[in-house]
């Protein structure tokens, strides 16, 4: 390609270094009849960006640009240094100055520095945010902004195709239909979490059955390990509370347990079984056969892995995982639970805590 060269001089004692520019596609002919502007960067604070400068010029026929910095900039700038000496004739001294080479590019558009501003003026924060990551944003940036397009091509293809699908299926199934699907929907999303509900019940406690959160071989089973809570005394109480071996609830229900034998054991079954119910919902990934222990009978084992986790596919091998939806299970077992427990009055701040919950959840 034919090159021509202009040559600017920069200040004496500033710091801009003179310009030297090469056309891509041509040689300059009249060197009088051209006009260049230079732009900055205007972060003059960071080591990089204060350093970057766009050339453009322009003819009657074309317009041009160059830059310092991107994938247009010359490469021959960061591996050798060029100077422009400027010489006196009538003293016989040059006077040297740090020069950079710019090779200008012609713009193949109308509107580089276009008359009327009414199109620009109207365009929203983001539209000139984005036209100035075109001209000046790193190429990490640019990445983002040609990624953020097309999500949004993507998502206004998606949006339309989902649009149409919904008013086939309203056309085909009926508005009054689609309600009543959805609301059959919402109430079997709901009964996967919660125990089984009575909404005829006579009485609190028919409508969460006892019998529908512990079975009567589950409630068997759960004799043999609740017989340390039947026979606990105030000094083990206060033992087991300053070291936080169960959680608060069952610590402070175990104090008021009855006297009577039968009520006594009992609650003292349910307690230890709320109280494995709270430390399962600490677990994550199960990867032991027996979760609690091998205290914990091997029936309950199997419900709480039955009913409370999730499989999941993980690493070649399939896990019992303890999902934020199982957690969501397991608080409200434990909720109805302690309403058996606590003659359906309870303080749900206590169980808040007791499970990690926050205030929203």
């Amino acid at each position: 390609m034919a090159t021509a060269t202009w040559r600017y001089r920069g200040a004496p004692g500033s710091e801009q270094p003179a310009v030297l520019v090469q056309f891509s596609n041509g040689r300059l002919q009249q060197t009088g009849s051209m006009r260049f502007t230079v732009y900055r960067n205007r972060d003059a604070a960071h080591p990089r960006k204060k350093h970057r400068r766009i050339l453009v010029s322009e003819t009657e026929r074309l317009s041009y640009v160059g830059n310092n910095f991107g994938s247009g900039a010359m490469k021959c700038n960061s591996l050798c240094s060029y100077f422009v000496g400027v010489l006196d004739k009538d003293s016989g001294q040059m006077e040297v100055y740090n020069a950079e080479i710019f090779n200008m590019q012609p713009l193949l558009s109308d509107n580089l520095v276009p008359d009327d501003t009414k199109d620009y003026q109207n365009k929203s924060y983001r539209e000139k945010m984005d036209l100035c990551i075109e001209a000046f944003g790193t190429s990490k940036q640019k990445r983002a902004l040609n990624s953020r397009r097309m999500n949004a091509v993507g998502s206004d293809i998606f949006n339309a195709a989902v649009t149409k699908a919904a008013a086939n299926i309203i056309d085909a199934k009926g508005v009054t239909a689609l309600i009543q699907d959805v609301a059959q929907d919402d109430v079997q999303n709901i009964s996967t979490f919660l125990p089984p509900c009575n909404e005829d019940a006579d009485k609190p406690e028919n409508v969460y059955k006892f019998e529908d959160i512990l079975s009567p071989a589950e409630y068997e089973a759960l004799r043999i390990p609740a017989a340390a809570f039947v026979n606990i005394t105030p000094e083990e109480i206060t033992k087991k509370t300053q070291d936080r071996s169960h959680c608060c609830f069952v610590l402070e229900e175990l104090k008021f347990l009855p006297a009577n034998e039968k009520s006594r054991d009992h609650k003292a079954r349910c307690l230890w079984f709320l109280d494995t119910l709270v430390k399962f919902s600490y677990q994550k990934v199960i990867k032991t056969k027996y979760p609690m222990g091998h205290e914990c009978p091997q029936i309950i084992s199997k419900k709480l892995m039955r009913n409370f986790t999730s499989l999941t596919y993980n690493n070649s091998s399939v896990q019992n995982l303890v999902s934020a939806s199982m957690k969501a299970k397991i608080t409200a077992y434990v909720i109805a639970l302690a309403l058996h427990i606590n003659n359906f009055q309870i303080n749900l701040t206590v169980l808040q805590n007791d499970l990690k919950l926050k205030e929203s959840r």
